[in-house]
């Protein structure tokens, strides 16, 4: 196949960039900033260079703010010395030819007091906890509980909205060429979309017009700084993972894609599996329909993608772009790999989280 006839490597026009391919770089989170202070490094600026032949990529999810901590070892958006360590990334990505977008994340109730400023309760639009959630507080801790966080007060919402403004500005410091808002897989927005956790009584919960507001209160104060053409938005419309659920996913989903568009944002990425490759009952068709007959701008497709599974998406017209996870966490060339249908390294999922170089830089590419 040439390139001519493989819609993996047509170019696009994604908001201000050129994407010389529809191959991207999800969101991975990898627990290696250096400590104190979660602090991005000279290995995870040489991790995203190796990987800069993307079509584009989105940082692993980064906290906006102290608050919005809720694993050890995680990077963060919020002092001079994260924006530096920063800078080093993307300078290292754009040095290789690639463009990079920051995800910004606040975790709300998927912390734990160590975690979190004063040891205070982690925050959530209501007191309700995470079923079997788990996350990991320091580098001997193992896995704990997450506890019960506390109900944010309905005069603290402006607070969560300057945090997210904050990490856009402190991002666009650091050189990135966008910003993606983690609406995502159970953390703080993805929390107030959705029914199963917001069971709040006030403006910013109940009707789907309540629930949808708190993060598009967040995405106008991000487009403040960057501009519409320069942000995208990440949901989970049916994940599971970190004990969400919704309702009418058709309904919430449809309605905030509906929203989202109205401010014209660049894409909305979806997490079209459970987050865990669960696809034994294939993509919802009828949630991806109900998000596309209402958002007109970019759609970016997630999801335990294999190549042949992505082309043929795309070729569907059911999505304009893919986001690669596991894949691109073993094959940091992994356009050349689909491009040559070359054989793929395999992951070490045992190194995902934390550690040094070891199933982080060292993956080969292709000789």
């Amino acid at each position: 196949m040439t390139n001519s006839d493989d819609p993996l490597f047509q170019p696009y026009k994604l908001g201000l960039l050129t994407l010389p391919n529809r191959v991207l770089m999800s969101p991975l989170t990898r627990s290696r900033s250096s400590q104190p202070g979660d602090i991005p490094n000279e290995m995870n600026a040489e991790y995203y260079r190796q990987r800069a032949s993307a079509g584009l990529i989105i940082s692993e999810a980064t906290q906006v703010s102290p608050q919005g901590k809720g694993y050890a070892f995680t990077p963060g958006i919020h002092s001079p010395e994260q924006v530096e360590g920063w800078r080093k990334v993307a300078d290292a990505v754009h040095s290789a030819g690639g463009r990079i977008y920051m995800q910004l994340w606040h975790v709300g109730r998927i912390s734990h007091t160590a975690l979190q400023p004063n040891g205070e309760k982690p925050v959530a639009p209501s007191a309700i906890a995470p079923k079997g959630a788990q996350t990991y507080i320091s580098a001997d801790s193992g896995m704990v509980d997450i506890p019960e966080p506390r109900a944010l007060e309905t005069s603290e919402m402006q607070n969560i909205v300057d945090q997210f403004r904050d990490g856009a500005r402190n991002a666009r410091d650091a050189g990135f060429d966008g910003v993606e808002v983690h609406a995502a897989n159970g953390y703080l927005l993805d929390e107030f979309l959705k029914s199963g956790t917001n069971h709040r009584r006030d403006q910013f919960g109940g009707s789907v017009e309540n629930r949808v507001r708190l993060p598009l209160m967040v995405v106008e104060a991000v487009v403040d700084v960057w501009g519409k053409h320069s942000v995208g938005v990440r949901v989970s419309p049916t994940g599971s993972f970190n004990d969400m659920y919704d309702d009418n996913p058709v309904e919430t989903f449809g309605e905030f894609a509906r929203r989202l568009n109205d401010l014209d944002i660049a894409f909305i990425e979806v997490v079209e599996d459970s987050f865990q490759g669960n696809l034994a009952d294939g993509r919802p068709e009828n949630v991806i329909d109900a998000i596309q007959a209402g958002f007109k701008g970019t759609y970016i497709a997630n999801g335990a993608y294999s190549a042949e599974e992505a082309r043929k998406r795309l070729r569907a017209g059911r999505c304009d772009l893919v986001t690669f996870g596991r894949l691109f966490i073993a094959n940091p060339d992994l356009p050349e790999r689909f491009h040559q249908n070359a054989p793929l390294n395999e992951w070490d999922d045992s190194t995902f989280y934390g550690g040094d170089e070891h199933g982080y830089i060292d993956y080969p590419p292709l000789q």
